[in-house]
């Protein structure tokens, strides 16, 4: 494995990048409140004449993400666009027409349902399933779900995933996201669709939508992912042949025991092929 490289400064990565494709739970927000030095950082990519499109997993409109971002502090001018998950997931919702649904989640992602004619229906009436995440992410987990996934299994159902997040930051807890039970439905043999990184389609979304804010495609060359997630974040960029900035102050924090940095060995563990450079916290 190479040298890992640690910066403190966004500005010594990107003077040859266009576009930035940065994740926002864990970078930008921490599920309570916004990182102002952050936000701030990519402003001042944006001042620069770089186009930042935030790609998320959360399961639900882009707009519905938007309303949450303003509501932790997040800032409009220090991004130009937001692909999610959930905007995904809602086309394929749109591309079966007529079909019902078992949807898994908290009330509070119902706006991913919001303008489709979807019929909702009990587990043993579904044509297929879809998870936001668990109805309780404050006290459940996936294997609270293994009744449930084992009943969907015997009905062959498949179950699409709008957030592949196996868990997230909510202050200083990590929360059990969508992903964590579509994991349990493809152990025991289930058919799980993903919608969100590090699949190729939200990459591939980000791309044409950077592609029309700046009226030419973008070489991947000239494009920094940003993360804090090794599964979904620096796996994605890797595999749709970006280069990744690893946030460590996120969900792998303990592996970085609070210094940011990590030995030779536990980095080899953790990354496998490692991430263009690290950084404890995003800052200009």
């Amino acid at each position: 494995m190479t040298t890992l490289r640690y910066v403190d400064h966004l500005r010594d990565l990107v003077g040859e990048v266009d576009v930035l494709f940065s994740d926002i739970w864990g970078v930008v927000h921490n599920g309570v409140a916004a990182f102002p030095e952050a936000c701030a950082a990519l402003r001042t990519a944006r001042d620069q004449g770089r186009t930042v499109v935030m790609i998320t997993n959360a399961p639900r409109p882009a707009d519905s993400v938007q309303r949450q971002l303003r509501q932790f502090g997040v800032p409009d001018d220090c991004y130009d666009a937001i692909v999610s998950s959930g905007d995904l997931t809602r086309h394929y919702v749109a591309d079966h027409p007529g079909q019902s649904v078992f949807w898994l989640g908290p009330q509070r992602d119902n706006s991913i349902y919001r303008g489709l004619d979807t019929v909702l229906t009990p587990l043993d009436q579904a044509d297929y399933i879809i998870c936001t995440g668990p109805f309780d992410d404050e006290t459940e987990c996936a294997e609270d779900y293994r009744g449930m996934m084992e009943q969907a299994l015997a009905r062959r159902l498949t179950l699409v995933c709008a957030n592949p997040d196996i868990v997230v930051e909510r202050g200083d807890r990590l929360i059990y996201c969508a992903g964590a039970i579509a994991e349990l439905y493809r152990e025991i043999g289930g058919e799980v669709i993903f919608y969100g990184k590090p699949h190729l389609p939200i990459y591939q979304r980000a791309a044409a939508i950077a592609e029309s804010l700046r009226g030419a495609p973008t070489s991947p060359a000239r494009v920094l992912a940003i993360g804090d997630s090794v599964r979904t974040d620096l796996i994605g960029a890797q595999s749709f042949g970006v280069e990744c900035l690893f946030v460590t102050r996120g969900i792998h924090a303990e592996a970085f025991n609070g210094s940011g940095q990590v030995d030779a060995a536990t980095a080899k563990q953790l990354f496998g092929e490692p991430p263009l450079a690290l950084t404890r916290d995003l800052r200009w």
